[in-house]
């Protein structure tokens, strides 16, 4: 290790685009990145938007490790100040450290912010990824001690980064969400085909009711999106923001700099009422899976948003040829649409002894619970039995 050179950087803008994207999305030079939200591209619309950084809560610490000075490993750090928009929920940890008398936050976090989607959170060349690994995670603890920081958490991350940060002393969180998987279906049909007799004839009385309402839906991608599409789909995204979480995390600033930079990796299903847009949904586009994100609408019509947010994204990616439609984090009803319980995994770090052997053992059983969890209701699915 003593060739490597770890910088912490205050910006993604102090790292070169093309250094950054040869870690996080090798695949996009032959056609799309597996994951849009650790793309140079993405990070950066939040940060230039405001979204990210300021009086935010979330401060871009970047981590590049160069080796001879070539980047051979990144990861998407921030100091945080709460726990809002990471969706691996930590309030209770927070809570009882600080009831005991100490200072949880600030901490560290790696995440793509406001996205509860599994990616890959160690950016490394293939060929350095035991030492870039290394490399990362023990920069991370180290910043967090140096600065007397309470914690290091990495979410979202993949099953193998998991098992990895284990083995190098981090301790595994698996928690879980729903996942739609596109068993090379030629069309919605042959999907329901596969379904019980209940849940087919369900899924098709909510299809009928939410287009009976008369509106024009259209499945918008690059150029055909407009900026007027996304001056309604702001109105939205704030109403949604605002009843879930008291105030939406993205600025208008950052849908102009998608747009701008990101309109070939994002889908927009809208529904018309005449010229006007009246509900919407959006989604990223991945190699391999279509990401559900924010929903909203100005007129409430039944079943417009399973329409929407759920069957529309079936349609896409069954047209498209994608493996997976991943519909963002919770749910239950999901369940009934053919969206299937999926483990996601985090790793964690805590700088207090004592503290950390009970968070281990909390999430020892914690993920006993879960493992039983998706056992149960994968079994509760729609699917029909074939056994």
């Amino acid at each position: 290790m003593a060739d490597i050179d770890v910088t912490l950087h205050s910006s993604f803008a102090e790292i070169p685009a093309k250094d950054w994207d040869a870690l996080a999305c090798p695949e996009q030079e032959t056609g799309r990145a597996i994951d849009p939200f650790t793309t140079h591209r993405f990070l950066l619309a939040l940060e230039e938007s405001g979204s990210i950084g300021q009086r935010s809560g979330w401060h871009p610490r970047p981590v590049v490790v160069r080796q001879a000075g070539r980047a051979i490993a990144a990861m998407p750090m921030f100091v945080k100040s709460h726990s809002q928009g990471e969706y691996i929920f930590d309030h209770n940890w927070a809570h009882a450290f600080e009831r005991a008398g100490g200072a949880y936050y600030p901490k560290l976090q790696v995440a793509a912010p406001f996205t509860p989607a599994t990616g890959r959170r160690f950016l490394t060349l293939p060929d350095k990824e035991a030492q870039g690994t290394q490399a990362l995670i023990t920069a991370a603890t180290q910043v967090a001690r140096q600065n007397d920081l309470s914690s290091l958490h990495i979410t979202f991350c993949t099953e193998a980064e998991a098992a990895r940060g284990a083995d190098l002393g981090l301790m595994m969180r698996v928690t879980q969400q729903y996942h739609w998987q596109n068993n090379d279906y030629a069309n919605f049909d042959a999907f329901l085909a596969q379904l019980s007799s209940r849940k087919r004839k369900a899924i098709r009385k909510e299809r009928q009711t939410a287009n009976a309402a008369g509106l024009e839906i259209r499945a918008l991608t690059g150029d055909e999106i407009t900026p007027d599409h996304w001056d309604a789909f702001w109105v939205f995204y704030q109403d949604t923001g605002a009843r879930k979480w008291g105030t939406p995390y993205l600025t208008r600033a950052a849908f102009d700099r998608f747009h701008a930079t990101m309109r070939d990796d994002i889908l927009l299903v809208l529904a018309f009422d005449g010229d006007e847009p009246v509900a919407g949904a959006l989604n990223f586009i991945g190699r391999e899976a279509l990401f559900g994100r924010y929903w909203g609408c100005t007129q409430d019509h039944p079943c417009l948003h399973f329409e929407l947010c759920y069957y529309r994204a079936i349609d896409w990616a069954i047209a498209h040829g994608l493996q997976r439609v991943e519909a963002g984090a919770q749910g239950d009803h999901k369940l009934a649409r053919g969206y299937l319980p999926s483990p996601v995994y985090s790793l964690h770090w805590i700088a207090n002894e004592g503290f950390a052997r009970a968070v281990s053992d909390y999430l020892t059983a914690e993920r006993n619970a879960v493992e039983e969890d998706i056992e149960i209701l994968t079994s509760y699915g729609p699917f029909r039995n074939t056994s």
